[in-house]
């Protein structure tokens, strides 16, 4: 089960789920995901995947999909919102869907016996980060959004739900920042009111924003943006489904187990922004602005563990990571004519 399929790290999982040998379903309310990435999902791995439109906030709804799927394996839980502007504007809201949805699922571990459990988390547990790059062991700072507070509690209350239900094992996936899109450019990340950063670069290149802006210029960093670990979305996929494999095979030495997912290299905003230009060909038209809040100034992670534990490898470099967004935009674009011409 991949809670939050119909979304942007969600729909790829899937992919690289299915092309790993499972059988899988999709849980989403259609909230933030879309339908047309089960579609670009089903074109891709050439099978149906089923979604069930199901709001994980209510109980009765979700315990129905275990009752109906009583083979499950594992589940992988992406589904929650994830805008951290918007979570320091609407901070319940957060609370309200991150963790009522949490607590549902684990109730349905335990009730429907479902043994492997992959959680999504965030570099943002970490907050701003003393020593970089940062280890698993790292302390968890006091979280500058929402948002990041209810991963830092999504993480304990699986730790605290392992500590009283034993038969289930927990791996915490903390992503770093997710880019790019699926090499065929069928699927990729849809943001019609984006807020992440390569979404912004490439509407922006393809002239669906006018300009951009860049959050800081007065970082403590060598060139005064904020520094973040970009990652490809096709890389963290494959390690959500290493990380399942690790589960089913027995071969974790905790009930829980913590790994950060990230390339390791630490990017600032202004070489992000340079490396789209030279794969695209394209003039980005940007300013510098005030710092927006929530934000941390640099972050990026020692994937060591995830390395040598589950055997992942992040495959694509920075450029690639741009290219992919950048095809990705221009698949759009393509629709986004067709459907204006007809």
């Amino acid at each position: 089960m991949v809670t939050g399929g119909c979304g942007y790290i969600g729909g790829h999982t899937i992919v690289d789920l299915i092309e790993n040998g499972f059988d899988v379903i999709s849980v989403d309310d259609l909230s933030r995901g879309y339908m047309d990435m089960l579609r670009g999902i089903e074109r891709i791995v050439g099978r149906p995947v089923k979604n069930y439109r199901v709001d994980l906030c209510n109980l009765e709804d979700t315990q129905a999909i275990f009752i109906e799927n009583p083979d499950l394996v594992g589940i992988i839980h992406f589904a929650a919102y994830k805008s951290v502007p918007e979570s320091v504007k609407e901070p319940l809201k957060y609370f309200r869907n991150n963790i009522n949805s949490l607590v549902n699922l684990l109730q349905c571990v335990e009730e429907y016996e479902v043994p492997n459990f992959v959680f999504s988390s965030s570099c943002s547990v970490y907050g701003n980060a003393t020593d970089l790059p940062v280890e698993e062991t790292a302390p968890l700072a006091e979280p500058q959004s929402p948002y990041a507070r209810t991963k830092q509690i999504g993480e304990a209350m699986c730790r605290d739900f392992l500590s009283q239900y034993k038969d289930a094992n927990i791996s915490l996936l903390r992503y770093f920042n997710p880019v790019g899109a699926h090499p065929s450019a069928i699927i990729g990340e849809r943001q019609p009111k984006p807020e992440n950063l390569v979404p912004v670069i490439t509407q922006t290149a393809v002239g669906k924003l006018p300009q951009m802006q860049v959050f800081g210029s007065d970082y403590p960093t060598r060139d005064g943006s904020c520094v973040r670990d970009y990652i490809h979305v096709m890389d963290i996929a494959n390690a959500h489904t290493k990380a399942l494999q690790h589960l089913l095979a027995g071969r974790n030495k905790e009930k829980c187990e913590v790994f950060n997912l990230g390339t390791g290299n630490g990017v600032t905003v202004l070489e992000l922004i340079k490396s789209f230009e030279k794969v695209s060909g394209e003039k980005l038209n940007y300013k510098m602005g005030p710092r927006r809040a929530g934000d941390v100034v640099a972050v990026y992670a020692n994937n060591n563990k995830a390395r040598n534990i589950l055997g992942w490898e992040p495959k694509f470099d920075l450029d690639t990571m741009m290219e992919t967004a950048w095809r990705w935009e221009l698949t759009l674009k393509k629709e986004a004519d067709k459907i204006r011409l007809n």
